[in-house]
C-alpha cells in the first residue's frame, strides 16, 4: 500500500497522451489521498459533492485545482462559487443562468462545461445534443456576463458493450465539434472535452477526449 497512489499518478502520467488533462477524482477520499497525490505531482482534483470540497479546500495546499463534476444542486451554487478552477456539470440552462447571477454578485468569471446527456440511463444529466446545439445555435449564451462556457463533459452509457461506450464518446465529440467550429458564435477558449473514466479513457480519449476524470484506478475503491 505503501505510495501506492503516487505510483498510480506516475503510470497514468505515461500513458495518457501529452495534451489530455487528468482530474484525480478525489470524492469520497480522504485529505490524506489527496496529499499522496499531490506529492506525486497531482494538482487538479474532481469532487462530487459541495459540502465535502468545502471541507477539504483549508485542509489543501492552495495551488490545487479543483473540478466539481458532480450534480449541482441550486441551492449550493452560491457556497461552490469562487472555489473551482471549473465546474464540470452545468446540466440545465437554469443552473447555468443561476451560476452567472452569483458569479457576477461575487464578483468572479466561473469556468464551466455543459454537461451533455448521450448515455441510456435516464439517470444520467445534462443537456440533449440537439438541445445543446439550439442553445448555441440561438447565441443565448451571449447574455452570460461572469461565466466561461470552456467546452463540454459527459458520460458513455454504463454498458460492458464497448462499441455503444465508443458511439457515446464520438457522439459527444460530434456536439463539441459542430458548436467549435461554427464561426458564426465567436466563441474564445471553448477548447475542452471531459470525457473518460477509469474503465474507458483510452477509449474516450481516441474519440477525442481532452480531459479524463479517473477515481477508482488512482484511489481506489470509494470509502462511503
Amino acid at each position: 500500500m505503501e505510495n501506492r497512489i503516487g505510483k498510480e499518478i506516475e503510470q497514468l502520467r505515461k500513458e495518457i497522451p501529452s495534451g489530455v488533462t487528468l482530474v484525480a477524482v478525489s470524492k469520497f477520499h480522504p485529505v490524506e489521498a489527496v496529499m499522496e497525490a499531490y506529492d506525486a505531482g497531482q494538482r487538479c482534483f474532481g469532487e462530487s459533492r459541495v459540502q465535502e470540497l468545502l471541507a477539504k479546500i483549508p485542509e489543501c495546499p492552495q495551488d490545487i485545482r479543483w473540478h466539481f463534476i458532480g450534480h449541482l444542486q441550486t441551492n449550493k451554487v452560491r457556497a461552490l462559487i469562487g472555489r473551482t478552477a471549473l465546474i464540470e456539470s452545468v446540466d440545465s440552462e437554469r443552473l447555468l443562468e443561476l451560476i452567472d447571477v452569483e458569479s457576477r454578485k461575487a464578483g468572479v468569471v466561473t469556468r464551466v462545461l455543459m454537461q451533455l446527456h448521450v448515455a441510456r440511463e435516464e439517470t444520467k444529466f445534462g443537456f440533449l445534443p440537439e438541445e445543446l446545439l439550439e442553445y448555441f445555435r440561438e447565441h443565448r449564451f451571449e447574455k452570460l456576463t461572469n461565466t466561461h462556457i470552456c467546452g463540454v463533459m459527459g458520460m458513455a452509457s454504463n454498458t460492458d458493450d464497448m462499441e455503444r461506450v465508443a458511439s457515446d464518446f464520438a457522439e459527444i465529440r460530434r456536439v463539441f465539434d459542430q458548436i467549435a467550429s461554427d464561426s458564426s458564435l465567436g466563441l474564445r477558449g471553448f477548447d475542452t472535452v471531459s470525457m473518460g473514466m477509469s474503465h474507458d479513457w483510452p477509449l474516450a480519449v481516441r474519440n477525442g477526449s481532452t480531459m479524463v476524470r479517473i477515481g477508482t484506478r488512482i484511489f481506489g475503491e470509494r470509502n462511503y
